[in-house]
């Protein structure tokens, strides 16, 4: 996060001999996260709740505040990271990052519909192909 500005390899295990959709659908996640950190995190009197803390005090409830809940929908909202507590985990399966990961990566290759091509951009396309088959001397 000192700058850097590319990730790469997403999907890719075995030093980049394979390719899986769910490690892709992980390093989604994880580049998701670190993008939301990487943009900053606003510091300021609403977000330290300084009025609130003001007003309820120290040891006062904070759960059941607007600002509270407004802010934490604010925080990265993972889709296959599991922060419940063990007893709620447990309760719903028990299942690992990864099968999650493959169940998300199943799930959108089984619903995904690709928005179609710009006339003009399928036309340029299928110029480039033309050209690149003329100049290999292909039909």
């Amino acid at each position: 996060m000192a700058g850097a500005n590319q990730i790469y390899g997403a999907g890719m295990i075995e030093s980049g001999v394979t390719f899986d959709f769910g490690q892709l659908v992980m390093d989604n996640e994880f580049a998701r996260m670190i993008k939301h950190v990487v943009n900053g995190i606003p510091v300021d009197d609403e977000t330290l709740a300084v009025d609130d803390i003001a007003r309820v005090g120290a040891f006062g409830d904070f759960l059941s505040l607007d600002a509270t809940l407004r802010h934490m929908r604010e925080l990265s909202q993972p889709e296959v990271l599991d922060r419940r507590v063990r007893e709620d985990w447990e309760a719903r399966g028990a299942s690992d990052l990864a099968a999650r990961s493959r169940a998300r990566a199943l799930a959108l290759i089984d619903t995904h519909e690709p928005l179609p091509l710009d006339a003009d951009v399928a036309k340029q396309i299928r110029d480039i192909i033309a050209a690149a088959d003329r100049e290999k001397g292909v039909a």
